[in-house]
């Protein structure tokens, strides 16, 4: 009888599902930062890096677009762990918060951006409306809203926004010739001014 038998093969650690399933997403990531999102996602070479077998992506995920929406699923709670109060800042500081974060870890967005193209049925670009909707109710409440607006398309706009930005920022800065950062500097201070624009309250005459 082989002495290895029902041992993990040389290179590939023991380790639980949750461990694993991190693995694979971090190194989904990973590939995609330096290969580029429309490169195409090697999985045997996702496998590879984690140190499992290929097999085991299709038993966790199912498929590519599922690795890809769960890859986004996980950066997305470690966002979450580490801005516990997010619901209950403002309008204007969820904004604000919400770009300089994707600024600094833009790789989910570019995923979701693939989704999207790709037509995943199953990929919400929301994927916390409810949360949203309570916020802004909030909002508008509380006078961070002007009452009469409409909050869900202001927030759709603006999530727009910094998600094409984020798109388009490398080819943009090309064009007008600038460095990324002092591109991302700028843009980062009109969307404040927009997000503070649409946070006031109308004057009289409907004015804002």
């Amino acid at each position: 009888m082989n002495d290895t038998a029902g041992q993990a093969a040389p290179g590939r650690r023991s380790r639980d599902r949750a461990r694993t399933e991190a693995d694979l997403l971090q190194a989904t990531f990973d590939l995609l930062q330096r290969d580029g999102i429309f490169a195409g996602l090697n999985l045997q070479e996702v496998a590879e890096r984690s140190g499992v077998n290929r097999g085991q992506i299709y038993q966790y995920f199912g498929d590519r677009r599922s690795l890809l929406r769960a890859a986004v699923a996980h950066r997305a709670k470690e966002w979450a762990a580490g801005a516990k109060r997010h619901w209950e800042a403002s309008f204007f500081n969820r904004r604000k918060a919400m770009f300089r974060s994707a600024l600094e870890n833009p790789a989910p967005v570019l995923v979701e951006a693939l989704l999207a193209i790709d037509g995943d049925p199953d990929y919400h670009a929301l994927p916390e409306i409810e949360k949203t909707r309570a916020a802004l109710d909030r909002d508008q409440r509380d006078g961070d809203l002007p009452a009469d607006g409409d909050a869900i398309a202001m927030h759709v706009f603006m999530v727009a926004a910094y998600k094409g930005y984020l798109i388009f920022r490398e080819a943009l800065a090309r064009d007008v010739g600038l460095p990324v950062g002092e591109l991302d500097a700028r843009v980062l201070a009109v969307h404040d001014q927009v997000a503070a624009t649409l946070a006031k309250p109308a004057e009289p005459g409907g004015v804002r």
